[in-house]
């Protein structure tokens, strides 16, 4: 199966967003909130107790607390799956002025409500220099015999910091 979705986790002092919902500063901000997604999967089998699987999703994520980097994103991902040594992803996920975040996925086990771990890669735009983790556990909504699957997360929560542009090196600012 396949597991997906971000979740940033804690932060040691709250800080206010700015106008347009970045914190100010270089401080970690709190969020908690829910990635649904659909898309499609291809499953292969390897042997009689053993298949792998990769996903293609798209969908959305919707954040709340007061200190999120965002409220709502555009969401993708692709995600391979293997029964026997667990997921690995990557998502993109795209704000409403078309900045994006990137994140790698992580989970172990396969089966719906396993544990994934996202660390945020960075960025564009105002999340330049995005880092953080978030986790939660994923729920199929819908698998179809035909490969369309359907989903949300539980549970998502994260913390992430976005690096002013004044603290970034030169060759960091030039990154796309």
């Amino acid at each position: 199966m396949f597991a997906v979705v971000l979740a940033l986790l804690g932060a040691c002092s709250p800080e206010k967003p700015s106008a347009d919902g970045v914190p100010a500063g270089s401080g970690w901000s709190e969020f908690q909130g829910t990635w649904t997604a659909a898309g499609s999967r291809h499953v292969i089998r390897l042997g009689s107790d053993r298949q792998a699987s990769v996903s293609n999703l798209s969908g959305s994520v919707m954040l709340a607390g007061a200190s999120r980097p965002g409220v709502g994103f555009r969401a993708e991902a692709v995600v391979l799956n293997d029964s026997a040594t667990g997921m690995v992803g990557r998502s993109v996920w795209t704000d409403e002025r078309g900045d994006q975040v990137y994140s790698e996925l992580k989970g172990e086990g396969t089966a719906t409500g396993s544990r994934i771990a996202g660390t945020f890669l960075g960025g564009t735009g105002r999340y330049a220099g995005a880092s953080g983790t978030f986790e939660f556990s994923w729920r199929f909504v819908l698998e179809s015999e035909d490969g369309v699957v359907q989903g949300q997360s539980v549970g998502l929560k994260g913390r992430v910091r976005i690096e002013a542009p004044a603290n970034r090196t030169s060759a960091e600012r030039s990154r796309p």
